[in-house]
C-alpha cells in the first residue's frame, strides 16, 4: 500500500507555506499565483485532506500576532488599522499583544509562538537586545519587524526615518524665527530615542544652532509635562520659544504644562510633535507633527508578512516609509504671534 503525501509534501511542491496551502484548501483568498501552485501541487501528488483532523494535519491557525509596547499608544492603533487593512482578504483574525517595556517578556512572547497559536508574528519594539534579535530570526512562523532591529538581521522589516523627521521640524520652526528650539526626547535606550536624538544634532550642527535637551522617562503626556517643569524654570534668556518633543503624547504633556504655566501656544512658544496621530488634529491648538506613515507601515508590514507566508524561501525585504511634515496652529509663524 502506498503512503499517501502529507500536506508539507504539498507546500514544499507548491514552493509556499503550510499556513497558505491551508488557506487554499479551506477556500480562504490567496493570491492568484498561490493558489495556481497549490492546486498544481496537489494534483501531481495527487493528495486527498482527511476530513478528521483535517486542521492539525494542516497546522494552520488562521491567525496574526501584532506585539507592541503599548497598545494604548495612539501611534500603535494607527499602526494596527494599517495592519487589519493589509489583512484584509486573507482570512486570517489579528492578535494583539500589549508587552510592555520588559525585554525578557518580548523574548518569552517569541519563543511563545512555537505553542502554535499563530502563523506569523508582525512586531513593533521599542528596545532591541541580542536575545530579541536572536528569537526573532530562529522564531518557528515568518516575522516582520516594524522599526530597526539592526543592519544586516535577516528578516522582513518596515522602516522609517525619524532622524530626517526631527531635522525636518527644526527647520520648519527656524523658517517660523523661532531661535531657541528645545528638544524632549524619551527614553535615550530606545530605537526611536537614539534616532530622535540623532535627528536634533544633526539639525543643531548643521544650523550651528543650540538648545536645551531634555530626557523623560517615557513617552507618555505626563513625562512631557515633567519636561516643561524643567524648561520653564530655566533663566529667561535660555527659556526655548519652541519646542520639539520626540511624540505627539510628550508634545501634549508640554503643552498642557505651558499653558497652565500662562504660556501661550503658539504666541510665546512653538511645539512640534512626532507621529502625527489622530488626537493632534483635533488637540487645542492643533498639532504641528512629523507623520511617520504609521497606518502605511501597519499595511505594508501585512503585505510583507503575507507573501512572506506564500514564499518562505524570499530574501530578506526592506521598505522604507518617508517622513512627511503636517503644519498645523501649534507652530504658527513668528510674524503672526499676537503679544509678547
Amino acid at each position: 500500500m502506498s503512503r499517501r503525501p502529507t500536506v508539507v509534501e504539498v507546500a514544499d511542491r507548491a514552493g509556499v507555506s503550510i499556513a497558505s496551502v491551508s488557506r487554499v484548501l479551506n477556500g480562504k483568498p490567496a493570491r492568484p499565483d498561490t493558489e495556481d501552485r497549490v492546486r498544481a501541487a496537489v494534483a501531481e501528488l495527487g493528495y486527498v485532506p482527511d476530513a478528521t483532523g483535517r486542521a492539525l494535519k494542516l497546522g494552520a491557525t488562521m491567525q496574526v500576532a501584532f506585539a507592541v509596547d503599548d497598545v494604548g499608544n495612539p501611534v500603535y492603533t494607527e499602526m494596527m488599522r494599517g495592519v487589519e487593512e493589509g489583512m484584509a482578504g486573507s482570512g486570517a483574525r489579528l492578535l494583539v499583544a500589549s508587552t510592555g517595556h520588559d525585554l525578557t517578556d518580548l523574548v518569552a512572547l517569541v519563543r511563545s509562538l512555537s505553542r502554535g497559536y499563530a502563523d506569523g508574528l508582525i512586531i513593533s519594539p521599542l528596545r532591541r537586545s541580542p536575545e530579541l534579535v536572536d528569537a526573532l530570526v530562529n522564531a518557528p512562523v515568518p516575522v516582520v519587524v516594524v522599526g530597526d532591529i539592526g543592519e544586516g538581521t535577516p528578516l522582513d522589516t518596515v522602516r522609517t526615518d525619524s532622524r530626517r523627521g526631527v531635522v525636518m521640524a527644526h527647520a520648519h520652526l527656524l523658517e517660523t524665527g523661532r531661535r531657541r528650539i528645545a528638544f524632549v526626547n524619551g527614553p535615550a535606550d530606545t530605537a526611536p530615542g537614539r534616532a530622535r536624538s540623532e535627528g536634533y544634532q544633526q539639525a543643531c550642527a548643521a544650523t550651528g544652532s543650540t538648545g536645551p535637551m531634555v530626557e523623560v522617562e517615557d513617552f507618555t503626556v505626563n513625562a512631557g509635562e515633567g519636561a516643561w517643569s524643567t524648561l520653564g524654570a530655566l533663566d529667561p534668556r535660555r527659556r526655548p520659544d519652541a519646542v520639539i518633543a520626540a511624540n505627539d503624547l510628550l508634545a501634549f504633556g508640554v503643552m498642557r504644562a505651558a499653558h497652565n504655566a500662562r504660556r501661550r501656544v503658539p504666541q510665546q512658544l512653538a511645539v512640534v510633535g512626532i507621529d502625527d496621530t489622530q488626537f493632534a488634529r483635533v488637540f487645542s491648538p492643533s498639532l504641528t507633527s512629523v507623520s511617520l506613515g504609521a497606518r502605511r507601515r501597519g499595511n505594508e508590514a501585512a503585505r510583507l508578512l503575507l507573501e512572506r507566508m506564500d514564499a518562505p524561501k524570499t530574501p530578506p525585504r526592506t521598505v522604507q516609509v518617508e517622513p512627511r511634515l503636517v503644519v498645523r496652529e501649534s507652530s504658527a509663524p513668528a510674524r503672526d504671534r499676537v503679544g509678547p
